[in-house]
């Protein structure tokens, strides 16, 4: 049998107060144990960090708004408003779905701060991640972009660093042209990926009556994409309600006919006509709302035949996150 290795003992002192340092998983442990973080500190950090938060933007004013951006609409920014106000030097902070070369967040020649919403992120905890991101780039030497990096786990996450009372408002863009305020000047690789993403962006419009609902074009037919803050079981009974009463369509043409799970929400889906324009789902959108709201008040128990719809939207769900 292998002998048992002896125990390190730590050779600097131990960290009594303080947070310990994020390092390498097979660095020693910045307490002083003696062992390597991975085995020390580490493991809960590792925990933390891998764990997955199912609702990483709840609290955040705009939630469903949020949850469109990151899984649903090609190019759209909006302004965020920080807690403790901007930092000296940087004119504003602006989300943006995607930015040039999948960059986490750009700090501009004039100090203004874009954070990118679209992008990979290394933990189950996609607020830390972003949150991380937006605080490196609010130091970030003008001019340059911000890499992606390891996050702390016990690093602050957006609902820390964001004002709740702010306005949220997304404005949807017909293409990425938000990301070269001066086009004369922007390197060739940045213009190179602006065409790149511009050739492979979905026609877009966020409706004006109702809240996180979007209108896309796609080639063969339109569809609406409604990111809803209802909790998924009650939000499936009204909808199976509503299917059975043959009101869960936005008019003639109109189908529902499915769903996606997106980061702790669901986002009923419609195909349309490819006639019908995002001015055209305005009135019909509204409508449905009230019949909607309506639905979620019933608390009887479903009918067969409402349980058998409520089966096929289930059947139908994809989950994105």
């Amino acid at each position: 049998m292998a002998k048992k290795r002896p125990q390190t003992k730590a050779t600097t002192a131990q960290l009594k107060d303080g947070p310990i340092p994020v390092v390498g998983a097979r660095e020693p442990c910045p307490c002083g144990s003696g062992r390597r973080y991975k085995a020390c500190h580490g493991r809960a950090a590792a925990h933390a960090v891998t764990e997955l938060v199912q609702r990483p933007f709840e609290g955040l004013a705009g939630e469903c708004d949020w949850i469109a951006l990151r899984e649903l609409v090609p190019a759209a920014t909006a302004g965020l408003t920080l807690k403790d106000g901007l930092p000296d030097g940087v004119p504003s902070v602006t989300l943006a779905t995607v930015l040039p070369m999948a960059w986490p967040a750009l700090r501009r020649d004039d100090g203004s701060v874009l954070l990118a919403l679209q992008n990979d992120t290394s933990s189950g905890d996609l607020s830390r991640d972003l949150a991380d991101t937006l605080r490196r780039a609010l130091t970030a030497e003008p001019g340059n972009p911000v890499a992606a990096q390891r996050v702390p786990a016990d690093g602050p996450r957006l609902q820390d660093l964001l004002d709740p009372e702010a306005d949220f408002t997304p404005v949807v863009h017909a293409g990425f042209e938000f990301w070269v305020p001066d086009a004369e000047n922007a390197s060739a690789e940045v213009n190179a990926s602006l065409e790149r993403a511009n050739a492979a962006a979905i026609p877009t419009v966020r409706l004006s009556g109702t809240d996180a609902a979007y209108w896309c074009e796609t080639p063969e037919k339109n569809h609406l994409r409604w990111v809803m803050p209802y909790p998924e079981e009650q939000l499936l009974d009204a909808l199976a309600r509503l299917h059975v009463a043959g009101t869960s369509n936005l008019g003639e043409g109109t189908r529902l006919v499915g769903s996606f799970r997106a980061h702790g929400l669901t986002v009923p889906v419609w195909d349309l006509p490819s006639a019908m324009g995002a001015e055209e789902c305005e009135k019909p959108a509204t409508e449905f709302a009230e019949r909607l709201a309506a639905a979620l008040a019933v608390d009887t128990p479903l009918t067969g035949d409402e349980r058998r719809a409520r089966g096929g939207l289930t059947n139908r769900q994809v989950t994105l996150s």
